[in-house]
This record gives structure tokens, sequence and C-alpha cells, in this order.
């Protein structure tokens, strides 16, 4: 007896009503009535899918096409709508500063912060003496001025708007003077040239990519000229034949010839890692700003660890000009993020504790060896509740992450994990899907889970993800 033709099995599906009639009271009760006809229809559209596909035969039809089958798929269709979609992940691919999770993880201290302020109202604009209208950035330029020197600091709502608005307040209809070495793109098509024409300044190139002279920027101030622009390659080095100008020169060229000149840091530090083993450091806003550079721009959700933020700091005559132009308040912070970053900025105020508050600081700067026991402390914890899986621990290269530090590898450890009969990239797809998400990494056909990027709190979470996809 022949087997019935894909065509065939397709003309089997029931209808959506007649699915919808199998369900219990509590199924009924559980969803509107136009969820579950929705739901049902996609539930049924996917078996349809699979059938033209030959995924599923007629045996397999049979059991996807029974009501109970379709209205439990179409029940998981709807909780799985109804679940938040921006949800905590565990981070096990040991970068750091992972953009698509997030970039910097939040200190306990903006998070407690957040709990304690973020209710009812706040001392956002309001002085508390006067009662008289006040800036609203005014409790994070004190403690910024205070770590970085600055004369004046402003916030915006990430440092692709502070470097805008820097070009529009200093530059607009004028030119902007930048080394081609130094027109980078970063994530998201990110352009310095795309920026510079936003805001309404007119990009001057000089030099070359690899190598471009102070003689360069000199030749090329004119009566237009309006602003020096340094941009740090955050994402990328050149090296081998290379030369850029120092800062220094930079500043003085400009004072040489009234020209203002500003830094834009990217990640922008506020405490050295050199000192804690990573060969490299990020350039200290500080230093630009000891340099003479007039403006500062860097990230706040970085190196700094805060949340997503840009960071205006300088002389406070040019920081005057930034928050006085018109593009301004489309740009500035919400209440919640000046409350997050005032907390995470209280804690550089005692760098000797970072490695026990800040859990960015923490991560960068772990050492081997207290990865390697991490990880081994871990490791017959994994295999208890997926005892089918082979675990062991191994070495590993983690990264900064977020363009910081884009050379540098942080020697780590992982666990490596495989699940008899399941390649790598499905169990670690299996891992994202769980609850809680996992994103690791997959090498020689195994799934590696990163230590330094699983924070302190978060081995029962890994491990609770672990269980389900291995009962699964």
């Amino acid at each position: 007896m022949a087997l019935p033709s894909p065509h065939e099995l397709l003309r089997r599906l029931p209808p959506v009503n007649d699915v919808l009639a199998a369900r219990a009271p509590a199924e009924v009760a559980y969803a509107s009535h136009e969820e579950w006809v929705e739901e049902t229809r996609l539930a049924l559209a996917e078996v349809r899918a699979k059938v033209l596909s030959g995924e599923i035969g007629p045996v397999g039809f049979e059991r996807a096409v029974a009501p109970a089958s379709v209205l439990a798929a179409a029940r998981k269709r709807i909780a799985r709508r109804r679940d938040p979609g921006l949800v905590r992940v565990v981070n096990a691919t040991g970068v750091v500063l992972h953009t698509n999770l997030g970039r910097a993880p939040m200190p306990p201290a903006a998070l407690e912060a957040l709990a304690e302020h973020g209710a009812g109202y706040q001392l956002l604009a309001a002085d508390r003496e006067t009662g008289e209208r006040a800036p609203r950035e005014r409790h994070l330029e004190a403690l910024l001025r205070r770590l970085t020197g600055a004369e004046a600091v402003t916030v915006v709502n990430n440092n692709a708007a502070a470097t805008m608005i820097v070009l529009a307040a200093m530059a607009a209809g004028k030119e902007v003077v930048v080394s081609r070495g130094q027109l980078v793109e970063i994530g998201g098509a990110y352009r310095i040239p795309d920026v510079m024409a936003m805001s309404g300044a007119r990009l001057r190139e000089v030099g070359t990519t690899n190598r471009t002279h102070l003689r360069d920027y000199e030749k090329a101030i004119g009566p237009e000229t309006a602003l020096l622009l340094r941009v740090h390659t955050s994402n990328y080095r050149v090296v081998g034949f290379q030369g850029e100008v120092p800062l220094e020169d930079l500043v003085a060229l400009g004072r040489a010839h009234g020209v203002a000149v500003a830094d834009d840091l990217g990640s922008g530090a506020l405490v050295s890692l050199s000192g804690q083993g990573l060969p490299l450091d990020e350039p200290l806003v500080r230093t630009s700003l000891g340099a003479g550079a007039d403006l500062v721009t860097a990230s706040g959700d970085k190196l700094i660890g805060g949340p997503q933020m840009g960071l205006v700091l300088g002389r406070a005559d040019a920081v005057a000009r930034v928050r006085a132009h018109p593009l301004y308040r489309a740009v500035r912070c919400d209440k919640l993020t000046l409350v997050a970053m005032e907390a995470t900025l209280r804690l550089f105020l005692h760098p000797e504790r970072l490695a026990q508050t800040h859990p960015t600081y923490a991560a960068l700067t772990a050492k081997p060896e207290a990865l390697r026991a991490r990880a081994e402390a871990l490791a017959p914890r994994v295999r208890a509740v997926a005892p089918r899986w082979r675990v062991e621990v191994v070495p590993c290269a983690d990264a900064v992450g977020a363009g910081s530090l884009p050379t540098v590898e942080l020697a780590g450890f992982a666990l490596r994990v495989e699940a008899p009969g399941v390649e790598g990239g499905l169990l670690a797809r299996k891992l994202r899907a769980a609850s809680p998400p996992v994103f690791s990494t997959v090498e020689d056909g195994a799934v590696h889970l990163h230590v330094r990027t699983v924070l302190a709190d978060e081995d029962e979470r890994l491990l609770r993800a672990v269980q389900a996809v291995a009962a699964s």
C-alpha cells in the first residue's frame, strides 16, 4: 500500500475550529479566543512546513495533528508570547563587555540605588536648599570632576550622542580636522564621517591611514577650522609602520592657532588596568584632560561599567556651549540612568575595593589561577546535574569586548562540555533557549562555558539551565 504523499497529508490538516473544540475548560480560560485562534493557526502552519520539507512523514503527521498536540503547541506559543523579552542571561562567552548582552553588568550598588530611589519622586532638577531649578546632571558632575580633574561635565544618552553634540556645538558649519587613520566605524554601522555630517560640521581629512604628522594638521588649519578632533581607534589597531600625533602636540597646535581640541575616547577608563596584569590600557579620561583637551567624550557603559551614557568633560566654557545647544535636550539622560550612574561612580572613590564592588573591574582583573579554581569547583556540579555530559576544565582566551583593547587576550578557563549525540552548535542553541538563557562559545565541536563572565551569584542559574537542557 502506497504511503500518502505530502499533499495528501496536507489535505488532512484539521480545521482550526475543530482543534479548538477539543479544549478543556482550563485551556479556554488560559487565554482569549483571539489568542487561541492565532496561535493554533500558526501551530498548524508549522506542521504544514515540516511536511513540505520532509521533516515529518505519515506517522509523525498523525501525532502532530492530534488535537492535544496542536493545542499543546499553541499553548506553548501563547506562553512564550507572554514572557518578557529583555530578560537576564548568563554570559559564559568570556567577553566581558558583550555589546549584544548589554555590555557592562550593573554593579550591585547601582541596583540597590535604583531600588531605594527609583520609586516615587527624585531630587532630579530641583535644588534641595532653594527649591529652584538646577541641572539634572549636577550630582554626576561633582563626582566626575573629583575623579577626573575636569572643570565641568555634562552627560547624554551614549557616546555617539556625546560626539555628535560636541561637533554640533563647537563646529556646526565649520571644518573639523581628523586623521584618516581615525575615521572609524564601530558596531551598528556607526561611522565618524556620518556623525560629522549629521552634526552640521564639515570633515577635513589629513594624513594617511597608517601615518599622520603634526604638519598635516597644521597645513589643514584655515579660517574655517573650528575643531581638531582625535578619535581613539577603540576596536582596531594599526601596527607596523604607523604613527599618530600625541594629544599634547595636537593641543599645543590648537592653542597656537586658537582652535579647540576634542578627544573622543570611546571606552573612557577612569582607572588603569595595566597594574592588574593587563598588558595594555585604554586611555584614561584624566590623562586626556591633563594633556589639555578642551573636551573629552567617553562611554559610561564600557570600562566605567555603568548604565548606557555618554560623558562630555572639559573646560567650563566648552561644556557650557554643549549644554546650550538645542540638541542637548533631545539626548539627555533619564532619571533612572542618572541614579544608577551616580552609584556606579561612587565606587571609584574607593579604587582599592573595585575588585569586590564592581563586576566589570572584577572580571577584567581576575587572575588565571582564580578562574581555574572556580572552573574546577563548578565542573563536578555540572556533572551532577548533567551526568551523561562530558565535562572538563580547559584553558581559553577571553576578551575585553565592546571595542576595548582589541588586541588583548585575557588568559582564562572554561568548562568544555559535550552532550553525546548532540552537535556543539545545537547544544549552544539549546542553552540559549533555556531559562535562564546561557550564551557560550563553540570550539572544535564542543560548547565552552567561560567562567570569567559568569557572575559570582550566577552558578545556580547556570546549573538550572544546564539541568533543563540535559533533561530534554
